[in-house]
């Protein structure tokens, strides 16, 4: 439990870089792909590596999970620096493909955490957002990127609150069990 406890600014930072992305992709729809690839590739990082750590800090049952998730994170955003170019559709099934798969990885994360945490529901919360985003991205392909700008913007602010508010109940657990 300690390892968990001890992990919650993972979680906030997670949360922070989500929002600080989907404001990013709310100030400026109009600017190019190219814009919007730096953007997503930055969070996809910072969010990969932050599972990447968690996953590694982490006890055998949701390890795997979150080390799966972080690492096609960070790929994700190698990807869309090594290759700026891609169309608004290629750029989009990434995001979408990858928004589907940590969606997944985060609740089955979160129902796991809920054995060790009593009544702990939002990483469930932002794992379920994340699928149902990636998912639309999937049935409407031929959305503009200034829509997708939104789309994009209003799924990471959203999903942000939900790490944040997960690392706050983390945390808030460290301080009744009296965790250091």
């Amino acid at each position: 439990m300690g390892d968990i406890s001890r992990s919650w600014w993972l979680l906030l930072i997670r949360g922070l870089a989500a929002i600080v992305f989907g404001i990013l992709a709310l100030s400026w729809p109009g600017l190019t792909l190219l814009v919007l690839v730096v953007f997503f590739g930055v969070y996809a990082i910072v969010s990969g590596a932050s599972e990447l750590f968690a996953g590694f800090r982490h006890g055998a049952r949701s390890r795997a999970w979150l080390i799966i998730s972080g690492i096609l994170g960070v790929l994700a955003g190698i990807v869309a620096f090594v290759w700026p170019g891609l169309t608004a559709v290629a750029l989009l099934y990434i995001i979408a493909f990858w928004a589907v798969f940590s969606g997944v990885a985060e609740i089955v994360a979160g129902v796991q955490l809920r054995k060790v945490i009593d009544n702990e529901w939002m990483f469930i919360v932002g794992g379920v957002l994340s699928v149902i985003f990636g998912v639309l991205l999937l049935i409407w392909p031929g959305a503009g990127l200034l829509g997708l700008a939104w789309l994009i913007g209003v799924f990471a602010i959203l999903y942000g609150i939900a790490m944040i508010a997960l690392s706050l109940r983390v945390k808030n657990f460290t301080s009744r069990a009296g965790i250091p």
